[in-house]
């Protein structure tokens, strides 16, 4: 892959080795993100089981916080699997973060409840929440890297919003299973044991995409796994280390985390915690909420390869450009509207507003912070920025809105979101340069040789 192909049969080829690749990439990722999501999402059905509150807002607020308790363990899983992917190669990284997602599903599906085994029963799940958290705090990282490597250079805005497609597809998969299961079982039985069943079907799933990764090519030189091998130097900074990353490429991790902070707020607030939103301050039914969620991510995640075609041709920091902006701009007014709606297709009209607005992060998000680091410290770079700023920010948007619902005061929350944003606005302005040559273009291809020959020759003319 790092050999740029010229004739039209070579690069055919090359298009449809990373068509198999990413299939196989995205495959895992998709799984991961469904596995983590699917506890939001069934959450108002087993956070009896698991909390003493009778209190409905309550139990969803305690529900909510061991939710982001998973975000916890991110980081540390950023850094253990970006520096196993960065030193062992991205193949091996990814297939031991879904063996690990898998075990966690298949254990909350059997897990005994609070009238078997008492406060165990949340202890344990907040363990497993835990163990899942650390295992995708892993998968975003390495994945995102490999999807950006195995991508052709001129199509590489394209292949890497699978990322974003998959992830996307994570939840919505979710969210189908609940109306399924909404619409098949009487609610009590749903409430007494039919959650179980989609924490079975992630680990059912995760097992074949665990088979699948198997035969996945590797992105990673032999000579970067062979340089981590050798015992370290005085003053010399190994692949995939820490001390590589603060000594060298501090900067990139700082920008890195700006990208990310704004976008992964946004994206939380309209992705996840939205569901809880519309139910508890709009008012929206559960069976409506669920159908308006699951119809505006099968848009959003069919917009995502949209989005990328569109970085091929105009570049990354107009998209970024676009959600920042529009985002400042739009927050508030689409979040209080939404908040005084009774109305289902109202509610999903401005649910498909914000969405419209996030695309312009999620789609490119992956490939502009891979863009940013060389491949000896991409997956642990680009795996630790995400997972700071997701942990402190994207992973608290269901608890801190939560929180403010409860105490009557969501305006507050509109303006958090809003300032997240704001924020990342002004990395995207003065941080980012558009069309500049990066290390992928260097390592992979040069996904903008022709428009820079193309200025050189009209310096050139003039």
């Amino acid at each position: 892959m790092s050999t740029q192909q010229t004739t039209p049969q070579s690069e055919a080829a090359q298009t449809r080795r990373a068509v198999g690749n990413i299939l196989k990439g995205s495959a895992g990722n998709l799984v991961e993100w469904y596995d983590l999501y699917v506890y939001t999402v069934f959450a108002a059905y087993f956070q009896s089981h698991f909390f003493n509150s009778k209190d409905e807002l309550q139990a969803g607020l305690e529900a909510m916080a061991v939710f982001s308790t998973s975000f916890l363990m991110r980081p540390i899983g950023a850094w253990f699997f970006g520096r196993y992917a960065d030193r062992r190669g991205r193949k091996a990284a990814l297939t031991l973060s879904v063996t690990l997602m898998s075990a966690g599903s298949f254990a909350i599906a059997v897990l005994p409840t609070q009238e078997v085994i008492g406060i165990w029963a949340m202890i344990l799940l907040v363990l497993i929440r835990i163990l899942q958290g650390f295992s995708v705090g892993g998968e975003y990282g390495t994945s995102a890297t490999y999807m950006s490597e195995a991508a052709t250079s001129r199509r590489r805005g394209f292949f890497s919003s699978f990322q974003y497609v998959t992830l996307i597809g994570g939840q919505m998969l979710a969210l189908l299973v609940l109306v399924i299961l909404q619409n098949i079982m009487p609610k009590g039985d749903l409430t007494e044991w039919g959650w179980r069943i989609p924490f079975a079907i992630g680990g059912v799933a995760a097992l074949v995409v665990l088979w699948l990764r198997r035969s996945m090519e590797e992105t990673v030189s032999a000579e970067q796994v062979e340089a981590a091998k050798i015992p370290a130097v005085a003053g010399v900074a190994q692949p995939g280390t820490m001390k590589l990353l603060f000594t060298q490429y501090w900067k990139p991790l700082l920008i890195c985390i700006g990208v990310t902070l704004g976008g992964t707020v946004a994206f939380y607030t309209y992705t996840n915690f939205i569901l809880k939103f519309m139910n508890d301050t709009s008012g929206i039914a559960k069976t409506d909420t669920s159908l308006i969620n699951f119809w505006a991510l099968l848009i959003f995640m069919l917009l995502q390869p949209v989005y990328g075609i569109i970085s091929d041709k105009v570049g990354r920091k107009p998209l970024l450009l676009w959600f920042g902006i529009t985002g400042v701009l739009f927050t508030w007014p689409l979040l209080s509207t939404l908040s005084n709606t009774k109305d289902p297709f109202t509610a999903f009209l401005l649910m498909m507003g914000g969405l419209l607005i996030v695309g312009g992060y999620t789609s490119i998000n992956a490939l502009v912070k891979a863009e940013l680091f060389p491949a000896s410290i991409r997956a642990l770079g680009l795996g630790l920025g995400y997972a700071v700023a997701n942990s402190l920010f994207g992973g608290t948007v269901p608890l801190i809105g939560a929180a403010l619902q409860q105490s009557g005061q969501v305006d507050l929350f509109f303006t958090y979101v809003t300032v997240a944003i704001g924020i990342s606005l002004l990395v995207y302005i003065f941080a980012l340069r558009n069309k500049k040559a990066t290390h992928l273009d260097r390592e992979h291809g040069d996904a903008w040789s022709q428009v820079r020959q193309g200025k050189d020759k009209d310096l050139l003319d003039a």
